[in-house]
């Protein structure tokens, strides 16, 4: 068994993984743009986001539980499968290593690109209303926790084996899909660490109760109607 620093140090790194690639994949794309070069676009940014949660989720799913998300640990607190306390410092690692990963990308990445990059920041679609872009955020992430809870969690899952392949190609999608709406943060530290970072905080309320209320959601309705005793046949 792990203890709970260890615990929370693979949280941190997990969560500055994902978030290095994640982001930095808008920084390639953005570099490539102004270099009249082709552009990874978003298919590219959806696979940097998704391999890369894959890859770090397969990496430490057996420390930590492999969360690197508040919305996946608010769906394990909320079902009882962690503490109020250590939940809370899940989220403080979590937050801390999406943090660590931005600053790290505004030191390394050319100011021109990185601002050219909109510093990362998730942004609404012109014509895309704050509710619209919780609905959306909070179903990407409903279905991001639900896989979590059916390929992870669930020792019966199908896919149980290969649960960190099937939880990234779920974030991948929602990239694909709501990256020109909201950005498809799908975390709620992938919104936060830019945000700190450029000190933009208009909509960011958006990334917080959207992701948290659907991955609760995704949470509950998984413990309660499928993970029960299965009555013999």
């Amino acid at each position: 068994m792990y203890n709970l620093p260890q615990k929370l140090l693979a949280e941190f790194i997990g969560t500055f993984t994902v978030m290095f690639f994640a982001i930095g994949a808008i920084c390639a794309d953005q570099y490539l743009r102004a270099a009249s070069q082709i552009p990874i676009g978003t298919l590219g940014i959806a696979l940097a986001y998704g391999l890369s949660y894959a890859i770090t989720v397969g990496a430490l799913s057996h420390i930590s539980g492999g969360h690197l998300n508040p919305a996946v640990t608010a769906g394990y607190w909320v079902t009882r499968r962690l503490g109020t306390l250590q939940a809370l410092f899940y989220w403080v690692a979590q937050l801390l290593g999406a943090i660590a990963a931005t600053y790290l990308l505004v030191a390394i990445v050319p100011d021109a690109i990185w601002t050219s990059a909109g510093r990362g920041v998730t942004l609404l679609a012109p014509d895309f209303t704050r509710l619209h872009a919780m609905v959306l955020e909070g179903l990407m992430t409903f279905f991001l926790v639900f896989v979590v809870f059916a390929t992870l969690v669930d020792a019966r899952g199908a896919f149980n084996k290969m649960s960190s392949f099937a939880i990234g190609l779920t974030v991948s999608v929602g990239v694909l899909f709501g990256g020109p709406f909201t950005g498809a943060a799908i975390n709620p530290a992938r919104a936060f660490a830019p945000a700190l970072a450029a000190r933009y905080w208009s909509n960011h309320g958006v990334y917080w109760v959207g992701p948290l209320l659907g991955g609760v959601i995704a949470a509950v309705i998984y413990d309660r109607l499928f993970l029960t005793e299965q009555s013999p046949l």
